[in-house]
């Protein structure tokens, strides 16, 4: 079966887009974003100025983060997790090929074997990560 899961990601990116900005928002979304416009050329299609134009970007930023991150029933970030195929089981690890010019009955002269992505957890659920503070002298 053949997955388009590129243009289903782009398709999902703009619906939510759309559904949770609204009018001028989505506008300033569509030039900068998609289109890939400056903050000049904004400026000058939107006529807005440069601080609401930065400001807009922010408040744009923010809600289209916490509305990728709480889609329900799955969220579209973190973006790995969007791509991973929940319907397939992981594959069992190959055994490893013999390494170039090494004889065959030689057990320590194996290929090394591919290191698998492993899934992990968010860092500190439900806490604050550690901060890190500089002493000022």
């Amino acid at each position: 079966m053949y997955d388009q899961k590129h243009e289903e990601y782009a398709a999902d990116f703009v619906a939510i887009a759309k559904r949770t900005l609204d009018e001028s928002e989505y506008r300033l979304f569509k030039f900068h974003y998609l289109l890939g416009a400056d903050w000049k050329l904004c400026c000058s299609r939107l006529k807005i100025d440069r601080g609401s134009f930065f400001h807009s970007v922010y408040r744009v930023q923010q809600k289209l983060g916490r509305a990728f991150r709480e889609t329900e029933p799955y969220g579209i970030f973190p973006v790995y997790a969007y791509f991973e195929d929940q319907r397939r089981e992981p594959e069992a690890p190959k055994a490893a090929k013999p390494a170039v010019g090494a004889k065959e009955s030689d057990p320590r002269r194996t290929a090394s074997p591919r290191l698998h992505p492993v899934k992990t957890e968010e860092p500190y659920p439900g806490e604050r990560p550690p901060v890190h503070r500089r002493r000022i002298a």
